[in-house]
């Protein structure tokens, strides 16, 4: 059984930075794709980055290019993302999810296990 505990949440004024974490234990951590969703008051929840197992692809929703990166550290069991230049509408609790196949892929349904999610505030 794979957990998968966020964590770097927080309050931050808009143009702030954050880095979000996700510990990983259980299973071969290198082996998985992992991506970060995000979810806002009353919306779905959306895909905001993945990154396959070897870290060397890598996917980002238009809205976020530029100031969000996903990276990985296999040795740690933890995947990244570091968030810059936050903006209001990033507001929304990010959740980390992992695929046991290794692909970097882009819907929920595709990701077997998730995190338990933290929670982002941007004020603007």
């Amino acid at each position: 059984q794979v957990q998968l505990v966020e964590s770097g949440g927080g309050l931050v004024q808009a143009g702030g930075s954050l880095r979000l974490s996700c510990a990983a234990s259980g299973g071969t951590f290198s082996m998985y794709g992992l991506g970060w969703f995000r979810q806002a008051p009353g919306k779905e929840r959306d895909l905001v980055a993945n990154i396959s197992w070897s870290g060397g692809i890598t996917y980002y929703a238009d809205s976020v290019k530029g100031r969000l990166t996903i990276s990985r550290d296999n040795a740690k069991n933890t995947v990244y993302l570091q968030m810059n230049s936050l903006k209001p509408e990033d507001t929304a609790v990010y959740y980390c999810a992992a695929r046991l196949r290794g692909g970097a892929r882009r819907y929920e349904y595709e990701y077997d296990y998730w995190g338990q999610g933290t929670q982002v505030t941007v004020s603007s």
